[in-house]
């Protein structure tokens, strides 16, 4: 359920603070290469370089998506590995590592599922219309995000829409997902014209999370800063990062991804929002 934006009392009975915010950063994604910016990371080492930079600068979580020697996405287990161990070297425990499960037109929900058994990654995102489509195979996705939860992988739920949102409270509801399994990721402005995101779009998924799921956003184009800020005030967390946006909140590229997270950890810091560290990043998510 989603904690209040002040956090407890008494600090010292509980090892979270809950007004903290998530800051994680998305620095690929799974269709930009070095022609859209030449800093955006591709290789394992590239992607290790930009994870301590943008802990630097105050992310607490990076979404992680990886290449093939083609530079194509890939869901491959070992390109998993190969990223995650270069992360790990040059930040070390300062960063959740997320990887996506994210099909992006190539891969059916049985790969998607296999891939994140194999791995057995710390977080995982999971796209609610790809593992659990419409007349999809519900018990088999049940199993999944069961072991999921048995194995303790800190799972992040995408919903793109409103309706998404009702959907999830369904299989939420029908004990399809479990119930430490509440942490959802809006995405917003992923169907407007342009693919340009502004605050607004946060409000049919507030009057949607009757729940009180534990949320955050991601957005595109210029104003990706604005809807995390926007969120952060309002109690949530925010991803930003080149998977979706290479702009500055002033119009300008961005010189790399810690530039987007630091724009970010400022306003946060300016509204009176804390930062989460790994640690408290990690506890929140586990619910």
């Amino acid at each position: 359920m989603s904690k209040p934006l002040t956090g407890p009392a008494n600090s010292e009975a509980s090892t979270a603070d809950w007004a903290s915010l998530i800051l994680t950063v998305a620095p690929n994604g799974a269709r930009r290469g070095h022609a859209d910016h030449p800093a955006l990371p591709i290789t394992p080492d590239q992607i290790g370089r930009c994870a301590a930079a943008c802990a630097d600068a105050g992310a607490a979580m990076i979404h992680l998506h990886v290449r093939d020697g083609d530079g194509r996405h890939t869901l491959d287990a070992d390109a998993y590995r190969a990223a995650i161990e270069a992360v790990k070297r040059e930040a070390g425990e300062r960063l959740v590592i997320q990887m996506t499960s994210e099909a992006v037109g190539m891969y059916e929900p049985a790969q998607q599922m296999a891939m994140v058994r194999a791995l057995r990654p710390e977080a995982v995102s999971l796209a609610v219309r790809e593992l659990v489509p419409q007349g999809g195979d519900e018990r088999e996705a049940a199993k999944f995000f069961a072991w999921l939860a048995a194995e303790r992988v800190l799972a992040q739920f995408i919903l793109y829409s409103d309706d998404d949102v009702r959907r999830f409270d369904d299989l939420a509801a029908r004990g399809i997902v479990a119930d430490s399994q509440r942490f959802v990721l809006f995405v917003l402005g992923r169907y407007s014209v342009g693919q340009r995101s502004s605050p607004g779009d946060l409000l049919p998924f507030l009057a949607a999370n009757r729940r009180g799921y534990t949320w955050a956003v991601c957005a595109f184009g210029a104003r990706e800063a604005a809807c995390v800020l926007a969120a952060a005030a309002l109690g949530g967390h925010g991803r930003v990062g080149f998977e979706n946006n290479l702009t500055l909140p002033d119009g300008r590229v961005a010189p790399d991804n810690a530039a987007l997270v630091a724009v970010v950890a400022d306003g946060a810091r300016a509204m009176g929002r804390p930062l989460a560290d790994a640690t408290v990043a990690r506890e929140i998510m586990a619910g």
